[in-house]
Parts: structure tokens; sequence; C-alpha cells
């Protein structure tokens, strides 16, 4: 034996795979899956939607782009898909990159927000 215990499980450095090769700014992108937190399955949804290209999410709402998903599938998708939708507009429109969790809060907020009723005054 190695040393190790029998039974015992070797920790794994997280995988750097889903960032290699990911634009550091808008203006790198050249399609899809460059853009930081879209790999080829949230690359799929987008173009489900009629976005072919990165300049394609410049001005839209990444809230619409969900529910407009959600309508065409005929499910309701998780959440994190929304944070991720959130990320890859935001990005394209010039902010820095971040990982899609980084939005779960401000979802979490508009949602809410959304739902409460109108105040009357």
């Amino acid at each position: 034996m190695t040393g190790e215990s029998k039974g015992a499980t070797k920790m794994k450095r997280p995988s750097r795979r889903r960032t290699a090769g990911k634009a550091g700014a808008a203006p790198d992108v050249a399609t899809l899956e460059d853009i930081p937190n879209v790999g080829p399955a949230v690359a799929a949804d987008l173009r489900r939607l009629g976005i072919t290209a990165p300049a394609d999410l410049l001005g839209r709402d990444p809230y619409a782009l969900y529910e407009d998903l959600c309508e065409k599938t005929g499910k309701r998708h998780d959440p994190c898909l929304l944070d991720t939708f959130i990320a890859a507009v935001r990005f394209m429109a010039g902010e820095p990159k971040k990982p899609w969790w980084a939005y779960t809060a401000e979802r979490k907020r508009h949602l809410a927000a959304r739902t409460l009723p109108a105040d009357s005054d």
C-alpha cells in the first residue's frame, strides 16, 4: 500500500476545465461557449431561444430569456440557469466576469419583489 488507509478517498482538486479558455472580457468572446459560465448545455438553451452569437445577448433581459425557455420547453428549469443567464448577459454588457452563483441573491430578491402585492399608497 502507499500509506493511504484502506477505503480512504483521495480529495480531488476542482476542475479548471470549466474556466479554461473562457474570455476575460466581452470583446474577447467569439462563441457562446467562450462566455464565462456558459458550456455546451447552456449554449444549446440559448440557441433554442435564437441567441446564436454572443452579441445577441446585448440588451437582452435574462429574466425574459429564462421565462421564454421555460415556455418553449414546457417545463420549469432550475433557477440556477436564470443566474447563468444573468451572468452571461451582464458579462456581454461589459461587467467583469463573475461565477453564476454571485447572482443568486439578486435573482431571489428580484423574483420576490415581482410576486409581492403592489402598494396601494
